[in-house]
């Protein structure tokens, strides 16, 4: 019990140094992780590479692939991009082997270990800009003092309690099949295929299991990191379960194949790796296997991945979602790390989803006054409209609430100063999104009062009324094309001019109808109005602020 005890707090260890890492580099890496995704929408070479990149930051393939569903479940990816970015994790997730194997038990680790604990510290603790490395170089110090002990605890073991993993050996390819059964149960029982990986390198190290185990061990691992993203995926929309599908054939095809060719695979290691994998080196063959082994797998499923899409296309089908259910989204994470700043890039892809809700509620308005007029079954129109304004005007409201809740959750995590002002900022312009579907939802509920008392505008007025509409309306276009991202100081001009604009047509409006009602026009049709033109003139100050969010969104 001492030694099992002893294994889990240095294992607990090394995965919160991984953790603590992680958030660091995350938080230093700031507005870059957060435009990393414009590079997934290039060609299928450019989705591995950023996968990978994502990985080896982040050093958790599970947390990688878990951001990936839930990115496509949201829209944000599609299943081919998916597919190159889950390829490209796969090799990213190697880099732990190769810290842990170059570093780990090359050097003394305590002499690493202890003073990076302590720079660490002293650099988090200061306020200066660049404290979040100070996090990273902490959680690096604290992964490795978990290492140590981890390596201190294997040699404690008596040679029967590790007896029926030593009997695997000299089995052929059914040793292989028990020892990827061994790696497979132990990385879904801690949820992370880095940290199983350097146990099994320890063990290795240790000269507990032979080459061979190790190697099986470690294939197993690729199949037991998937369960993050299957769990993730439940519940999702198909596209989701679609990338989540991905994930295990990938990983399941690839070590079948592994095990069926382990000898020249392993032959191929020997072939590339200097020395032998004998005492220390064992370590250094086990972490080119795991590479290796990504690498080739990517390298034969890249060329069929529109094959590989249609075939999870097919095996999951896509149904018919209804236009507007309940909205609800999810914070993701990995079991044991989290990625706030990716998590912020899916929240900014749904504040544009809202955007979009709100430019056609403004459209569908549109599209009815201009043919009200000679329309003969006006209320019929009207009613329709101001059923279809609810609908979504209620369904904003709920992304306003859901989306409110997934930016606090975020906030609740490692985050740096400018991530912490970014999610002020979008939470500023959820409000105004919905406040605009407000005013939306107002103006129809305008048009029928006038439809059911008879107070239709007259060409006059409408002939004064477009230009304003249509200036709004720019102006909602304007913003809209550039959420996610920092106006330029000329946009932030062409703004505040646009909403000057605005104002004056509204004044110029106001007193046309105040004109009207004093020439002897119906007073109810000119009050509604001018009622008409203030629900207007609230948009524009709605996207004018949503303007001036978006001038300081990354400061």
């Amino acid at each position: 019990m001492a030694v099992l005890f002893s294994i889990a707090g240095s294992l607990g260890l090394f995965l919160y140094g991984m953790k603590v890492m992680s958030d660091g580099i995350q938080q230093a890496a700031g507005q870059r992780m957060q435009k990393v995704l414009s590079f997934m929408t290039g060609n299928r070479l450019a989705a591995v590479i950023t996968g990978f990149g994502v990985t080896a930051v982040i050093q958790s393939s599970s947390a990688t692939t878990v951001m990936v569903v839930s990115f496509v479940n949201a829209g944000l990816l599609t299943l081919r991009q998916a597919i190159g970015v889950i390829m490209g994790a796969n090799i990213g997730t190697t880099i732990t082997a190769w810290i842990v194997s170059l570093i780990g038990f090359s050097l003394k680790i305590s002499a690493v270990a202890l003073p990076a604990v302590g720079v660490g510290f002293v650099l988090s603790a200061v306020k200066w800009k660049h404290k979040d490395l100070g996090t990273a170089v902490l959680g690096f110090g604290i992964l490795f003092m978990g290492l140590d002990l981890l390596t201190k605890s294997m040699p404690r073991l008596s040679p029967d309690t590790l007896a029926f993993i030593g009997s695997f050996s000299g089995r052929g390819f059914v040793s292989m099949l028990l020892g990827a059964g061994v790696g497979l149960v132990i990385t879904l029982l801690i949820h992370s295929s880095s940290a199983s990986t350097a146990i099994f390198l320890t063990m290795a190290y240790q000269g507990m299991i032979p080459y061979e185990t190790g190697a099986a061990m470690i294939l197993g691992a690729n199949i037991g990191t998937t369960i993050d993203a299957a769990l993730a995926s439940v519940g999702g929309k198909p596209a989701a379960r679609q990338a989540a599908l991905v994930h295990v054939l990938f990983n399941v095809i690839g070590t079948v194949w592994a095990l069926c060719f382990s000898r020249p695979l392993l032959a191929l290691v020997d072939l590339v790796t200097p020395g032998l994998p004998e005492g220390g080196g064992i370590t250094t063959h086990l972490a080119m296997l795991h590479t290796v082994f990504n690498t080739v797998n990517t390298l034969l499923f890249l060329p069929f991945m529109g094959q590989f899409a249609a075939l999870v296309s097919w095996i999951i089908r896509d149904r018919d979602e209804p236009a507007l259910a309940h909205y609800s989204i999810a914070y993701s994470s990995g079991a044991f790390q989290n990625t706030p700043e990716l998590n912020i890039v899916r929240a900014e892809k749904e504040i544009q989803d809202m955007a979009g809700i709100v430019a056609s509620m403004y459209s569908r308005i549109g599209g009815v006054l201009t043919t009200l007029k000679e329309n003969a079954e006006k209320e019929a129109v009207v009613e329709a409209l101001t059923g279809e304004m609810r609908e979504k005007e209620s369904y904003a409201d709920e992304m306003r609430e859901e989306l409110t809740h997934f930016l606090m959750e975020c906030t609740r995590q490692q985050l740096n100063y400018r991530s912490e002002r970014r999610i002020s900022r979008l939470l500023r312009i959820i409000a105004d999104l919905e406040n605009m579907t407000d005013d939306c939802y107002g103006v129809s509920l305008i048009l029928e009062r006038s439809v059911k008392k008879d107070l239709v505008f007259k060409g006059k007025e409408m002939k004064a009324l477009a230009p304003y509409a249509g200036l709004v309306g720019e102006f909602l276009d304007f913003v809209r094309s550039r959420l996610g991202r920092k106006l330029s100081p000329e946009e932030t001009e062409q703004a505040a001019l646009t909403e000057e604009r605005i104002n004056r047509a509204r004044n110029k409006l106001r007193k046309y109808g105040q004109k009207r009602i004093e020439a002897g026009e119906n007073v109810k049709t000119e009050m509604l109005f001018i009622d008409f033109v203030r629900r207007l003139e609230h948009l524009g100050d709605y996207c004018y602020s949503i303007s001036e969010a978006l001038a300081h969104l990354e400061d």
